[in-house]
């Protein structure tokens, strides 16, 4: 599947911001409760409810930060 390169902004967005969810949420809940048998069922939920927080997050910061980026760097 080919997706148009006018959207490659917003699937870094999606793809950058799932994959810090799962690891970040993955993380968090390990170190607060441990591994216990409820973990994935609660791991899966936090993803799915940080996600849209997450995403739009990046898609409005990433461009900003890539400016900053631009500034400072040779």
């Amino acid at each position: 599947m080919q997706i148009p390169a006018r959207y490659s902004p917003l699937l870094f967005s999606a793809l950058l911001s799932a994959i810090m969810v799962c690891i970040v949420s993955a993380f968090v809940l390990t170190i607060s409760q441990g591994l216990h048998t409820g973990f994935l069922a609660q791991w899966l939920k936090s993803c799915i409810t940080t996600w849209p927080v997450a995403f739009p997050t990046v898609a409005i910061v990433a461009p900003w930060v890539r400016q900053i980026v631009n500034n400072i760097t040779i």
